[in-house]
């Protein structure tokens, strides 16, 4: 277990399903105070009660909408009410399994959506960071954690919607990074690989994440478990002087 995350006040975005309720559920099992903030109201709602349930810990549900500028300054009110603080945000929220998107090539996504993901992907990161930074740096400290993509250093064909985002993502955590500094507030990034992160995953959805096994130094599916270690590093005092880096956790397909 790492140490420093007791009490500390949690912010993780789409953390309803998939790699973020993993993370919710490993700040909550660390002594954090966690709030799920979630498009999925129910669903944050159900996270939350198992968290209160299994590791008796305090955890909010939030229903938020990342691409809304409102919505997220309304997710850092609303923790401020009830926790006084917030210490890390973990910008988990984006287009990817839960909310299902074009995997064809350029040809075939529709500009709408490359709008939609990106409004997500993009805007929401932007707007949820600028609605925590202003208590962060009054209380000159912080943890910003913001999640890129394997498929970045690969180049992978299809979706590149989706890997033009996490590559801007890269490129976003470096520069918050430098703007921030002087407040004491940590900016890093971590960059899952082929994760099996659906709750039902299909034969298909299997065999697509099957298919980065061979590609790997650790020949295994990738499970949203092994990403959890890497993150709550990030959140927690054993990185404070690590900032603006992107951490790749794949199972040793790419090396940075």
């Amino acid at each position: 277990m790492i140490d420093g995350l007791k009490n500390k006040v949690v912010i993780v975005t789409g953390g309803a399903h998939g790699i973020g309720k993993a993370y919710a559920s490993a700040f909550a099992k660390a002594g954090a105070r966690v709030v799920i903030a979630d498009i999925d109201e129910t669903a944050a709602n159900h996270v939350s009660a198992e968290i209160a349930r299994d590791f008796d810990a305090s955890a909010l549900a939030l229903r938020t909408d990342v691409s809304n500028e409102a919505s997220t300054k309304d997710m850092a009110a609303r923790t401020l009410d009830r926790f006084g603080r917030i210490d890390v945000l973990i910008n988990n929220a984006a287009v990817f399994s839960v909310v299902p998107m074009n995997r064809g090539r350029i040809e075939t996504i529709d500009p709408e959506e490359w709008d939609r993901l990106m409004a997500i992907n993009l805007r929401g990161l932007f707007f949820c960071c600028r609605a925590v930074l202003p208590e962060m740096r009054k209380q000159k400290s912080g943890k910003v954690i913001t999640i890129a993509s394997g498929t970045v250093f690969a180049g992978a064909p299809g979706r590149i919607h989706y890997v033009t985002s996490k590559a801007a993502t890269i490129g976003f955590t470096r520069t918050l990074a430098r703007e921030v500094g002087d407040d004491n507030i940590n900016v890093n990034c971590l960059a899952p690989g082929n994760t099996l992160s659906e709750e039902n995953p299909t034969e298909q959805m299997i065999k697509f994440r099957q298919s980065s096994v061979g590609l790997r130094s650790l020949k295994r599916i990738q499970m949203p478990n092994d990403v959890v270690g890497a993150m709550l590093f990030l959140a927690s005092p054993l990185s404070d002087f690590i900032t603006g880096q992107t951490i790749n956790v794949d199972g040793g397909i790419s090396f940075l």
